[in-house]
């Protein structure tokens, strides 16, 4: 039985609603695992393999999910993400003596899959919903859906934590799986099936975009997310757990704050971009500009916490004030990027468009996930934040030629 509801407004708000459930779990998982299985004993570097699977079936799943979605719908995709966590998550609630790394790697895998079509879908599904000659709003539908994704995400984040320290890991991802089939089910019931349907059959050649502008914008992209994970992800909650001795719940509420705060600037970005030029939507111009100003922020995090030396509060203070300051310009570079992609994506088969850039988007995270842990074992934070800024250096670099 379904009730579909038809309206474009009905249909954003269960597309956005089904982004958020998933969302939610997939912060609080990323956070369960990093800090359980440090508890356990594992090294940093052990930690990013563990993430290995989960980012590299996130760029073979953008690549090949944007033409599945072209030929089965952007509905169809985005409940395949949602039942493909449940499996994930229901695979993580057995016992300790089963979480072998391979066992987890392969249940990340899962989740990586199901975390990009869940992305892919959503965002995808906005253009067919909004008029090509309105832009602007456009720009705050994609801004809004971004933003109040990650500003769940961060919430995931501190729920990982808390549940971690509540009621143990088991517990924690048999209670996501349970409030994400609740989500399935409204999603399978309410949302119209047909949406991102391609009216032409796509070649699976066409998976790779001949449009100069997306390929900049994806390459852009990749410099961009490996920047921040190659020091976010692993490095910073392993720093702040066996350097400055913080505890799980600490560690969970700061980078939940980060991310919460992180997705209210990118949903106030329409706002704040128009403060600086661009009154209606942002441009290429306009991402190159952003990413200037974001280059040096790691470098100077670096500098901070290298001339504050054993000193553990002025440590904690540089890298909470540099965190604010990063989470700031990233969060407008990131929302400026999720506008163009959509806006530069063809009308028919627009999710191709969409995948192919996203997978790069996944390729830079995994770059950044394994350096993250890699770098931080072998070199320390300080190592982590200079590669950051380099990889910015070479984001803005290739925004420089961007269609205006």
């Amino acid at each position: 039985m379904s009730f579909e509801l038809k309206s474009p407004i009905a249909q954003y708000s269960l597309v956005t609603l089904s982004y958020w459930a998933f969302t939610l779990s997939d912060g609080a998982l990323r956070m369960l695992v990093v800090l359980f299985f440090h508890q356990l004993g594992y090294s940093p570097l052990e930690i990013a393999g563990l993430f290995l699977l989960y980012e590299f079936f996130g760029v073979v799943t953008n690549l090949y999910g944007g033409w599945l979605a072209s030929a089965i719908g952007l509905t169809i995709t985005m409940q395949l993400g949602l039942a493909l966590q449940i499996m994930a998550l229901l695979m993580l609630a057995a016992d300790n003596s089963l979480l072998t790394v391979a066992y987890v790697m392969v249940a990340q895998a899962l989740s990586g899959i199901a975390k990009d079509l869940n992305k892919m879908s959503a965002k995808t599904s906005i253009k067919s919903l909004v008029p090509a000659n309105a832009q602007g709003q456009l720009y705050r539908w994609v801004a809004l859906l971004t933003g109040s994704k990650n500003a769940l995400k961060g919430l995931g984040f501190f729920l990982g934590g808390w549940l971690l320290a509540i009621v143990g890991f088991q517990a924690a991802v048999g209670l996501m799986a349970a409030i994400l089939a609740l989500a399935l089910v409204a999603s399978l019931l309410l949302l119209e099936r047909s949406t991102g349907i391609a009216k032409q059959q796509q070649a699976f050649s066409s998976l790779f975009s001949n449009n100069s502008g997306i390929n900049r914008l994806s390459a852009a992209r990749f410099f961009l997310f490996g920047s921040r994970d190659i020091w976010f992800v692993i490095a910073l909650p392993l720093f702040l757990q066996s350097q400055l001795q913080w505890s799980y719940l600490q560690v969970g509420t700061l980078l939940a704050a980060w991310v919460i705060g992180y997705g209210f600037v990118q949903a106030a970005a329409p706002k704040l971009t128009a403060k600086t030029g661009d009154r209606h939507h942002p441009s290429g111009t306009s991402a190159f500009k952003w990413v200037v100003l974001l280059c040096l922020l790691p470098a100077a995090i670096a500098v901070s916490l290298f001339v504050s030396g054993d000193n553990s509060f002025w440590v904690a203070i540089s890298l909470v004030l540099g965190l604010l300051v990063f989470g700031v310009f990233f969060a407008i570079n990131s929302s400026i990027h999720s506008y163009l992609i959509v806006a530069y994506a063809r009308e028919d088969g627009a999710s191709m468009d969409v995948g192919f850039y996203y997978m790069c988007n996944a390729a830079g995270r995994l770059v950044g996930t394994l350096l993250s842990g890699w770098v931080y074992q072998s070199s320390g934070l300080i190592a982590c934040l200079l590669i950051s800024s380099a990889m910015l250096l070479a984001a803005a670099f290739i925004s420089r030629k961007l269609p205006a």
